[in-house]
């Protein structure tokens, strides 16, 4: 017999094993049962070829015949011809189209289990890239068992590589479980019966072998409750550890740096900023570490509100970090700051205020003499606000009394590179992690469900909303009446940004992922502009091969009127602010996301003037691109969006590093289509871990959520 922890070698062979650790990273019979089926094939009974009918779904034993593999006339590609027969001599067809390699295992003379949708083709039937498996020169009874476990009711259809197939897969599950001893359950009794939940072993058991719908359903639901209470633990367990944690409380100080600029505040803080500044002040007078998530939709004042956080830290004696992704970024940052300070930026020169600090940058692409002068100040106290790169991770950059770290766009950061920032603290600093990613309630649940949350809705008074239309790309009219918005633009004293996918100029970078052409760049399409539709006006590129004292100079040129257009890539999609910029051109808008698309626009409209998105791509407007684009252009709801970007990505691709992967403990569990499961495990683990926060009476529960947290994993969630 086996438990989930035997080794695959003794079950499956040393050879088998092998293979599997190889290309599916599976060491153990838990690592093989927890690769769950994708999908299930409902085959039906196995059909003779005289007996197919045109659309149904069918499952046929048959020798080859016949293999050809011939170009298509009027694409690209080839097709791959197959000719199979029955003991009958009934014929049928299978096509397979742009797959030549799959003659190497059908050849003439072998017997096969196929399975597809039956079509007809010039009156021929025949499947179109079927499912197949060629049966070996085995006895009758294995032909017989592989006949069977291929044309069962519901078959499991396994995630595969080209040198482990599903077959392959399926059948080491079958040994599997055939050997599995019950494992116990780590899900508190109580809890099954209240959700009605099956038992652990009984619900592997059914997610491999479903003899029904309804068995089928519930061990989904089991082991989607399992994963999710299991990470809702680990994360209530780690937000309580770290609300007991030590800090250095930063209350402020009446009459210091954050009233003297409260006080010469242009406008009015919109409600949302002042609720949100309230909740941040009171987390920082605390004596345990705030770690708190700010989210808000772009232009939302989410920068306004870290700088007063960052000037209470300042007030209390200690120092603030904001780290940002970009050198570009991180500069806007820092001007951004300085000149909304002011006097109170220049802690040390001739008539500033005594309540004045410093601000200081580094960057990476600071020279020798710069890069100490302002390591000096970050050592000495001198610098109440650092804003930086990854620079400030770096050996050697060390601070007086780190007190608060501002994460701006936390996802472009891993874990790792947070963690070198917080540990140059001597005690754990205050964390505040901003986001212009607007994340759906369920993602914030189950990724940051450590942090307390903080959302700003509402858009500061004066902003008005942009206007964005998707452009036929391929229709020279659409475009000429682009080009000529744009003059419209500059003429009425407006600038414009036109953002393409790359850089150009380029072989390595130039080279097409598929058949479509290669997306278009910066250095071409600023060229054509210059010489074409927009030939007189001052246009300026920006890309991430530029050095940063070039990107710099380009920003400040943008940002003081002297150039009208600026031709860039993806390298403005988060913090750059240009007021007197108000249309947005964003070339093959289809090769871009969701999420990024959104960004980007939230460049422009950030003044007085209304704002204008322009999505140009030649995706068909009935394709799945045409749609994403026209939802964008139907809403600026940034957590509408966000929403409708989840539904189109993989769920690995939210959850990030800790939770996806090959060996991911969340394999089955949907943010978006089980929200309400999500909700259901968090409420449940915040009443087991409140009353046991070692889950002490629960010891099966707390050797899942060890087994959960690998060492690797658990480092990463420690870092968080």
């Amino acid at each position: 017999m086996a438990t989930l922890d035997t080794k695959l070698s003794s079950v499956v062979g040393a050879k088998t094993a092998t293979a599997l650790a190889d290309n599916l990273e599976m060491a153990t019979v838990g690592d093989l049962l927890h690769h769950y089926p994708f999908r299930y094939a409902q085959r039906g009974d196995r059909a003779d070829l005289n007996a197919l009918q045109i659309g149904e779904h069918a499952t046929v034993v048959a020798r080859v015949r016949t293999v050809t593999n011939r170009p298509m006339r009027n694409r690209r590609g080839s097709m791959l011809d197959v000719t199979v027969s029955d003991d009958g001599g009934n014929t049928l067809n299978l096509t397979f189209f742009n797959q030549p390699w799959q003659a190497r295992h059908l050849k003439a003379g072998r017997w096969g289990l196929f399975a597809g949708k039956v079509t007809e083709f010039r009156g021929r039937r025949q499947l179109n890239s079927p499912d197949f498996r060629m049966l070996a020169d085995t006895d009758e009874e294995e032909t017989s068992e592989l006949i069977e476990e291929f044309a069962g009711a519901m078959i499991p259809v396994y995630r595969a590589t080209g040198k482990v197939a599903t077959w392959t897969i399926a059948r080491c599950v079958r040994v599997a479980l055939d050997v599995l001893t019950d494992p116990s359950d780590p899900l508190p009794a109580s809890l099954r019966t209240e959700h009605s939940l099956m038992d652990y072993g009984a619900a592997l058991r059914a997610i491999h072998r479903p003899d029904s719908t309804e068995t089928l359903y519930a061990a989904k639901k089991r082991l989607k409750w399992q994963e999710a209470f299991l990470l809702q633990v680990t994360l209530v367990q780690r937000k309580t550890r770290a609300a007991a944690a030590p800090a250095t409380p930063r209350p402020g100080r009446t009459g210091g740096i954050r009233d003297a600029f409260d006080a010469r505040l242009p406008f009015e803080l919109t409600d949302g900023q002042r609720r949100v500044g309230d909740d941040i002040g009171t987390d920082l007078a605390h004596p345990h570490p705030m770690h708190r998530l700010l989210q808000g939709d772009v232009g939302s004042g989410k920068t306004m509100v870290s700088l007063r956080a960052m000037l209470q830290v300042v007030d209390s004696g200690g120092q603030a970090a904001m780290l940002a992704p970009t050198e570009v970024l991180a500069a806007q940052h820092f001007h951004t700051i300085r000149e909304q300070l002011g006097d109170l930026a220049r802690a040390g020169e001739l008539g500033a205020p005594e309540t004045a600090t410093g601000v200081t940058l580094v960057t990476g692409s600071l020279g020798a003499a710069a890069r100490r002068g302002a390591l000096a100040t970050l050592a000495d106290g001198s610098a109440g606000i650092v804003i930086g790169t990854h620079a400030l991770l770096y050996e050697g950059v060390d601070f007086a009394d780190l007190g608060l770290v501002v994460i701006d766009e936390q996802h472009r950061f891993g874990v790792e590179q947070r963690d070198a920032l917080r540990a140059k603290a001597g005690k754990p600093p205050h964390v505040l992690v901003m986001t212009a990613t607007p994340i759906p309630r369920t993602v914030a649940m189950t990724v940051y469900g450590d942090l307390e949350t903080s959302r700003l809705t509402e858009l500061p008074a004066g902003r008005t909303p942009i206007k964005t239309h998707v452009v036929p790309g391929g229709d020279g009219r659409w475009m000429n009446r682009t080009w000529q918005r744009v003059r419209e633009e500059v003429e009425a004293g407006h600038q414009a940004y036109v953002v393409c996918p790359r850089i150009g100029d380029d072989e390595s970078d130039s080279a097409p992922a598929d058949d479509r052409r290669p997306p278009l760049a910066v250095l071409e399409v600023a060229e054509g502009l210059s010489n074409g539709p927009l030939a007189g006006l001052r246009i300026g590129i920006l890309h991430g091969r530029m050095t940063a004292d070039a990107k710099e100079q380009v920003m400040n040129e943008y940002a003081a009127a002297k150039l009208d257009v600026l031709v860039a890539t993806t390298v403005i999609e988060v913090g750059v602010n240009v007021p007197n910029a108000t249309v947005m051109i964003i070339m093959d808008a289809d090769r871009f996301g969701v999420s990024q698309l959104h960004q980007l626009r939230g460049r422009v409209g950030r003044g007085t003037a209304a704002g204008l998105c322009l999505l140009v791509s030649e995706a068909e407007a009935e394709s799945p691109a045409g749609e994403r684009l026209a939802a964008v252009a139907s809403t600026t709801d940034g957590f509408r969006l966000a929403e409708l970007d989840l539904e189109q990505r993989r769920e690995g691709d939210v959850l990030g590093e800790a939770q996806s992967g090959a060996r991911s403990h969340v394999r089955l569990l949907s943010l978006l289509r089980d929200a309400d499961l999500i909700g259901q495990a968090r409420v449940a683990a915040e009443a087991v871990v409140g009353d046991d926060p070692d889950l002490t009476a629960e010891p099966l529960l707390a050797q899942a959520v060890a087994n959960l947290i690998d060492d690797e994993r658990a480092e990463y969630l420690e870092k968080g």
